[in-house]
């Protein structure tokens, strides 16, 4: 974990790196899904998917980086990141409640295409019709998902549309701490989750306990495990970067979709009709179109 400069060296271990975390996030997506059916409320998954996760990075990074990755530049705009991250998680486990893996993963897609509409007037970015026409194509893809007809419950619909704005809120903040070390934002969300959800577990905890009395060492294995395929996930993400720019891996976040996918079909046997896959490629297409635009663009202006 020595410090190199991000995006300066090995292109295709980046892109190996990135292709991992998405199944890490996705196992967390599929382990938190499967315990909430399994009886285990919102709050206590979030709270043990913080909790563990923050140890782990702790374990991991402490050592190596010492206290000084502690530090932040700006601990405000951390604050606020990690609160706008825990809001995120929260609504996606919700949404995962109510739709399929793969669905609720398209719908959440949407994120960094809200995202860079936006940055003209939250980031002082340069607008450019390309980000318009790209996120326009990604609401149509999310309307063709949502449609009337395609099943979804609408609850949980309007939750992933929630979802994917705080997600773009997300990424806005995180453009915020770019000044800070990776690993430093990576603790500071952690703990911000932690410390929040520990405040209300003893509002929590009386109604959670009976159900986790209740469960097997199995689903223990696996709801502690959300912390694991979180810390996994996001540690992956960042040794992708530091071997390749963000803009050059952009369009394989996509990559998602095939483990969302995939971890659906098997563990619950929902798999993506066939106008639904219609409409996640095209907000595939339109993401990815758009990063490729958007590094040859930062490669033209060098």
């Amino acid at each position: 974990m020595s410090p190199i400069a991000y995006g300066a060296t090995r292109p295709f271990a980046g892109i190996a790196f990135l292709v991992l975390s998405t199944w890490a996030l996705s196992g967390l997506d599929a382990s938190g899904k499967w315990v909430m059916a399994a009886g285990v409320s919102l709050l206590m998954l979030c709270w043990v998917r913080y909790v563990v996760h923050f140890l782990l990075v702790l374990g991991l990074v402490l050592p190596t980086r010492g206290r000084g990755v502690l530090r932040s530049v700006r601990p405000g705009a951390q604050l606020l990141r990690g609160s706008v991250m825990l809001l995120a998680t929260l609504s996606f486990f919700n949404t995962l409640r109510y739709l399929p893996q793969a669905e609720a993963t398209a719908i959440n897609f949407l994120a960094p295409l809200i995202m860079l509409s936006l940055a003209p007037w939250l980031l002082k970015e340069p607008a450019r019709i390309s980000r318009w026409v790209g996120a326009a194509g990604g609401f149509i893809g999310v309307l063709i998902i949502i449609r009337p007809d395609g099943g979804l419950d609408p609850t949980g619909t309007i939750f992933g549309l929630i979802t994917a704005f705080l997600f773009a809120g997300q990424f806005i903040a995180t453009r915020r701490v770019a000044v800070d070390d990776p690993f430093t934002t990576l603790i500071w969300s952690g703990a911000v989750g932690s410390v929040c959800l520990t405040v209300a577990l003893p509002f929590i905890w009386p109604a959670a306990w009976p159900f986790l009395a209740a469960l097997n060492p199995w689903h223990w294995l696996v709801l502690v495990s959300t912390g694991f395929w979180g810390a996994a996930g996001h540690l992956l993400q960042i040794q992708a970067y530091r071997h390749a720019p963000a803009s050059m891996l952009a369009p394989f976040i996509y990559l998602q979709i095939i483990s969302a996918a995939t971890l659906g079909w098997l563990i619950w046997g929902q798999f993506p009709d066939a106008l639904t896959w219609a409409g996640i490629a095209i907000i595939c297409a339109s993401g990815a179109s758009l990063g490729l635009w958007e590094w040859r663009d930062s490669r033209r202006r060098l």
